[in-house]
């Protein structure tokens, strides 16, 4: 027989997002979106106000399709978080409930800590979690916010909630865009001078005794943003174009 001893623990599975009461479809498909994009895809509904499945969540979900196909619908928290070992509630305030709380990259920690089926209870977006949802909770989540104007909406609570579990699961960033390569010395002393004659046969240096400084400052302001090659031609093409651009009549 084989021992497992040194075998590494397996990794807790991703947390449901349960959507408790929601008012409007909406609200559920921008919910599913903000999931999807933080690879979270399990999500419960209870009890939605205006039934399951929902016309208005589908469009509102901007292709989180498999979010919504695959939502379960339960009639009460306690049914919907049966098969759970760790379930959170999110909420602005304890409401009188005495339970830790944690921040939601805490509450991430704590998913990935414990083995088991966690959950993240939401609740309807005029009201919140009434005391009776969070009680069944474990823990809260509170959101560090302006004390003075608490309010999220449903997907932006789920959205700071879903990022901070994600910044462990090496999610793809987007693809970096290659920079051009600075443009050579030479290229930008070319383009310089190139102004420089310009402006000396505009009449543009003057007085003469001020001429210097003002070339210096030209410079200085050529040189800082460190041209690529390409931006360099670019522009002593638009030079090239005024320089022989004819005098309108």
């Amino acid at each position: 027989m084989t021992s497992n001893s040194g075998s590494s623990p397996l990794p807790a599975p991703k947390p449901a997002i349960i959507l408790v009461r929601p008012q409007l479809g909406e609200n559920i498909g921008k919910a599913a979106r903000a999931m999807l994009n933080f690879g979270l895809t399990e999500m419960r509904l209870v009890s939605p106000r205006d039934g399951w499945p929902n016309p208005n969540a589908g469009p509102a979900a901007s292709g989180a399709d498999q979010v919504l196909e695959q939502a379960k619908l339960f009639d009460s928290v306690a049914e919907a978080t049966a098969d759970c070992a760790h379930v959170f509630a999110t909420t602005v305030r304890k409401r009188g409930v005495t339970k830790p709380v944690l921040t939601p990259d805490a509450a991430a920690n704590a998913i990935r800590a414990e083995p088991g089926k966690s959950a993240i209870l939401f609740g309807p977006e005029r009201s919140g979690l009434e005391t009776d949802d969070v009680a069944l909770a474990r823990s809260i989540i509170t959101v560090p916010i302006n004390p003075e104007f608490g309010s999220l909406n449903l997907a932006q609570a789920v959205i700071l909630v879903a990022y901070e579990w994600s910044k462990a699961e090496g999610l793809a960033s987007p693809p970096a865009t290659d920079l051009d390569p600075p443009a050579p010395q030479s290229e930008l002393e070319g383009m310089i001078g190139q102004l420089d004659t310009m402006l000396d046969a505009a009449g543009y240096f003057f007085p003469p005794d001020r001429t210097p400084a003002t070339k210096r400052t030209l410079r200085t302001l050529l040189t800082k943003p460190g041209w690529t090659a390409q931006e360099v031609r670019t522009l002593r093409g638009v030079l090239s174009a005024l320089a022989g651009k004819k005098p309108r009549n």
